[in-house]
């Protein structure tokens, strides 16, 4: 009797020390961030250069992230940062007596073309305030590039290089894969140029896809050329000639050719910026990241609200989590904000290249339902295409950028048939009883499909395209024959989109603010952003869960873990969709 109290002992005191050795834990990280929290919104030094280096992630919209300033093993910190968040400490720096000028330092930049003219612009407004902008690197991307140029001085290392060759955009093809793993991807869809089916089924561009994409390549390098030689002064046709040629590619092309103001080695760029900030050799220079910066744009005190709904990532049905689009939570969203009484207009943020067919319903119903009551406005980022253009088709107005991917107005089927997989790779059989002819349909993936159970569901996409075309002509005053041809899947750029009808205006979210006033007839106003930042550690268990998952995948997979993510989506994506293809890369 006395060996059963004392396990029970044990095991009773081995349980209360791991509770309170949790809670220990749930507090000393909650001291932690709480300082670290302080320390990230600390005004800048006197006599400081604001840096941005690039080398995070941006996202649409900063979230709340317990962990994001702290330096945790197994990869749960997340060095991250709102589009939002960046603009607005620009526009702060701007009247910041304490900012004397901006250090651009990017190597490489991981956003699309969209998100960079918002940070351009907003350097490009910055200079006005005739504080100095200087962009330092070791090797320029074009992207980074592209960045650096809105600067006063462009210097680069002297064995340092400078990448100008143009555009190219790379999209993956995994038929071979899924041959391989012993799966038969069936699909069916609607839509010449619907190309996110093509990976599955094809290992090469269709011709209509290769079509679309040179297409809108050449739109986005137009754009691309136009600013690079507005901010170099270097002629456009010069700057495709070196594209062409490959001519820059090093640091005396780059001097050569003027897309760089001179060569410098690290101690030579810290002795020209504290020339600049007029202090003595020995002292240090005060430097403070965009991502740290406590400075706040000056709000605007006026008396009516203006409500900026961000919407990006993924569309998928139910809530969603942190970076996607979920029916039910925007759908709730738009509902609150239109019962709302001191909201006046609201401007819908969308950047995703699409998703679930049924959520995009639910969200456009109630953007339709709010253009009843007050202004609704749509900002597009970098992609609002397929699903995204979907919510944003019933808008009063929509703005886009000139290298926003947009329309891929279209719609498919995707349905995995993984026999050969189950029953000759892996030994795995299934015997199924029934009631009905189709009660199994698409609840199986260890068969095809007939030929009648294709053809149901050919209809079923046919409905959604056919909705889907109908409620684009509505809300852009089109018949449906003409969105049937600036449709069928194909997507365009804001400035095609401009030009056939799908976007109102060319212009970033300021631009959509001021419209949504306009609209509102409203004078004096204030903006707010939903949805309104959850508490840091309302999620902290799931999100160190996701964080270290995504660690450890990555150890093992290193650069294949995009490749694997791919796939992984093939299973996840079943049913219906809108949505642009899986990858779309421009560099």
């Amino acid at each position: 009797m006395n060996f059963f109290k004392q396990v029970l002992a044990t095991i009773t005191g081995v349980l209360i020390t791991g509770v309170l050795l949790f809670f220990a834990f749930i507090f000393f990280i909650a001291v932690m961030v709480s300082t670290a929290s302080k320390e990230s919104s600390m005004p800048a030094p006197a006599n400081s250069v604001l840096v941005l280096s690039m080398d995070y992630n941006i996202t649409e919209k900063s979230e709340s992230n317990p962990f994001s300033d702290l330096d945790l093993p197994l990869g749960i910190s997340s060095n991250e940062i709102g589009l939002n968040d960046i603009l607005a400490r620009i526009e702060a720096a701007k009247t910041d007596n304490n900012i004397k000028g901006i250090f651009i330092n990017p190597t490489t930049v991981g956003v699309g073309f969209a998100t960079l003219k918002a940070i351009r612009d907003a350097l490009v407004d910055f200079k006005s305030s005739d504080k100095f902008i200087v962009a330092y690197s070791d090797g320029y991307s074009q992207k980074a590039y592209y960045l650096a140029s809105v600067a006063d001085k462009v210097y680069l290392n002297p064995q340092g290089t400078l990448d100008f060759r143009g555009l190219s955009s790379s999209t993956m093809f995994m038929k071979d894969a899924l041959d391989k793993l012993g799966v038969d991807m069936q699909v069916i869809k609607v839509g010449t140029y619907k190309s996110a089916v093509e990976p599955f089924m094809l290992n090469s561009m269709s011709e209509a896809n290769r079509l679309q994409v040179t297409s809108y390549l050449n739109s986005i390098y137009d754009a691309f050329l136009d600013d690079l030689s507005a901010g170099r002064k270097i002629n456009k046709d010069s700057l495709i000639y070196y594209a062409d040629t490959y001519a820059v590619r090093n640091a005396d092309d780059a001097l050569k050719y003027k897309f760089i103001d001179g060569k410098l080695y690290k101690d030579e760029l810290i002795a020209e910026i504290k020339k600049r900030l007029d202090i003595k050799e020995k002292d240090d220079i005060s430097i403070v990241s965009v991502t740290k910066y406590g400075g706040k744009k000056t709000e605007s005190k006026g008396t009516d609200e203006i409500a900026v709904l961000y919407a990006y990532g993924d569309i998928v049905d139910g809530a969603g989590d942190v970076g996607e689009i979920g029916g039910d939570k925007i759908s709730r969203e738009l509902r609150k904000l239109r019962q709302d009484d001191k909201v006046k207009a609201v401007v819908l943020r969308v950047n995703s290249g699409g998703g679930s067919a049924l959520a995009s319903d639910i969200i456009w119903r109630e953007v339709e339902l709010t253009k009843k009551v007050k202004p609704i406005v749509v900002s597009m980022g970098d992609y609002a295409a397929s699903g995204g253009y979907y919510i944003a088709a019933a808008a009063d107005s929509i703005f886009a950028e000139k290298t926003t991917l947009t329309g891929s107005i279209g719609v498919f089927g995707l349905i995995p048939n993984a026999k050969n997989l189950l029953n000759n790779k892996l030994g795995i059989k299934f015997e199924e009883v029934k009631t009905g002819k189709y009660a199994s349909l698409m609840g199986s993936m260890d068969k095809p499909l007939t030929e009648e159970e294709k053809a149901i569901i050919q209809v079923e996409v046919n409905n959604v395209y056919s909705t889907f075309i109908d409620r684009v002509a509505k809300g852009r005053n089109m018949t449906v024959a003409q969105v049937d041809s600036i449709g069928q899947g194909r997507v365009w750029t804001g400035d095609q989109a401009l030009k056939i009808g799908l976007v109102d205006k060319i212009g970033n979210l300021n631009a959509a603010i001021q419209a949504a006033a306009t609209k509102g007839k409203i004078t004096s106003y204030f903006t707010k952003e939903y949805p309104v930042k959850t508490e840091p550690f309302a999620s902290i268990l799931s999100n160190s869960k996701d964080k270290i998952k995504t660690y450890m995948i990555g150890e093992e997979l290193g650069e294949y873990q995009k490749y694997i993510g791919e796939l992984q989506k093939i299973i996840q994506n079943t049913g219906i969709q809108a949505r642009l293809p899986y990858s779309i890369e421009i560099y």
